[in-house]
């Protein structure tokens, strides 16, 4: 986080430590004067002041390296909470954090299918205010929503032009004048990247490709510590990158495509055909199981030994990490973390995409890259709605800040 040089004033300042802190676990008044260019004892003034508001707290002493050891801040995990919610193209997660990311309700979890559905926006906000009735948490603690969902999202305009048609109003306005608290909305893939960065296998690394295995393929990029979005913000559709000329039918209209080839959804498709067909397998297949929810079945079966969901997995991996030669030749990241819903059978794809990256990727560029699997895995885009919210805590303020 980058401030030096700006100049900036009290109520304004409260909110950028405030979320400095948010990201930091604990930082001394000495590194917050060093960060923002202001004297030890103005920061130490507005740190006594958020303590009396309730949104820092002392956090002790510092280790010893020698000398006086400084006292440590931290935020306050109570000041506030966030609503964060993760959406994919069939189910909605919806979750309370504290400023500390750790939950402070029950997660709400129910199935909503984006395509095709003209009522999916009002099912949204409606599970939406019924979180907020049954989380027991009151409404005006609660200092945002922060949604992650997938298609072509503008996060400054407020709209997704895939999913969710909001009318003349943007999406972001019309769910916080339904739920009464403002609302922030980016892509999925983009929070992962974020999520992996700020407080995942990633942090605070620069260069940084995370993929957001899922019903599709998505890409979040991180470019000189910086999230990428390309000219339109549309950067990262990893997804449509073409395997071949004649593979499967993709969604976008176009044959061949990753995402039609290797996702989530794929290989679903082909452990309830396999079923069906007689393959040996541990798994089992009835009516009411042949949802999206099965896919969980699959990397389970995958991770206790089932040949079958090992093979799924394997080949979707092949697949990806074909893919993956295409990025690393034109990005050369410093680190690929496979990301999301699919991190679950990370160790059993890391084979097959290196298989396939020795095959398909020059070896003094692929040497150079990391492949990492996330720690955050299916919580990384919850984290990263959160993260959404904290990122606009001061967008007021950022308006109002001039450099020197």
């Amino acid at each position: 986080m980058e401030v030096k040089n700006k100049s900036v004033k009290g109520s304004q300042l409260k909110h950028m430590i405030t979320k400095c802190l948010y990201f930091n676990k604990a930082m001394s008044c000495a590194e917050l004067a060093e960060l923002f260019d202001k004297s030890i004892p103005s920061i130490a003034k507005i740190i006594n002041e958020l303590i009396d508001e309730g949104f820092v707290v002392e956090q002790g002493y510092a280790p010893s390296s020698g000398g006086r050891r400084p006292l440590m801040y931290a935020i306050n995990a109570d000041a506030m909470y966030i609503l964060a919610i993760a959406m994919d193209q069939m189910n909605t997660r919806i979750q309370l954090f504290d400023l500390r990311n750790q939950a402070v309700a029950e997660m709400m979890m129910f199935e909503l299918k984006l395509g095709g559905n003209d009522q999916a926006l009002t099912t949204l906000v409606e599970n939406i205010n019924l979180y907020l009735e049954n989380c027991g948490v009151l409404k005006d603690k609660i200092t945002g929503i922060g949604i992650g969902m997938p298609g072509f999202i503008d996060p400054v305009k407020g709209k997704n032009y895939t999913y969710l048609n909001s009318g003349e109003r943007s999406l972001s306005q019309y769910i916080s004048e339904e739920t009464g608290l403002p609302t922030y909305i980016d892509n999925d893939s983009s929070l992962i990247a974020q999520a992996e960065q700020k407080f995942g296998i990633a942090k605070s690394q620069k260069e940084v490709m995370v993929i957001n295995l899922s019903w599709g393929i998505g890409l979040g990029m991180i470019v000189n510590g910086e999230l990428f979005r390309g000219r339109n913000g549309f950067a990262g559709e990893f997804s449509h990158i073409p395997l071949s000329e004649d593979g499967a039918l993709c969604e976008c209209g176009k044959r061949g495509c990753l995402e039609a080839e290797a996702s989530m959804s794929v290989v679903l498709e082909k452990a309830i055909e396999g079923i069906e067909q007689g393959r040996i397998t541990s798994l089992k297949l009835t009516d009411n199981e042949k949802s999206k929810q099965m896919v969980d079945a699959v990397m389970n079966a995958a991770n206790n030994g089932d040949q079958f969901a090992i093979e799924l997995f394997s080949d979707s991996g092949y697949k990806i990490g074909k893919a993956l030669a295409i990025l690393i030749h034109i990005m050369n990241p410093q680190v690929i973390v496979l990301s999301g819903r699919g991190a679950k059978v990370g160790k059993i794809l890391l084979a097959p995409i290196q298989q396939a990256l020795h095959k398909y990727c020059i070896p003094r560029l692929s040497g150079g890259t990391e492949l990492l699997i996330s720690d955050l895995g299916f919580d990384a885009e919850l984290i990263g709605a959160a993260i959404l919210v904290m990122e606009n805590f001061d967008q007021e303020v950022k308006s109002q800040v001039v450099t020197n």
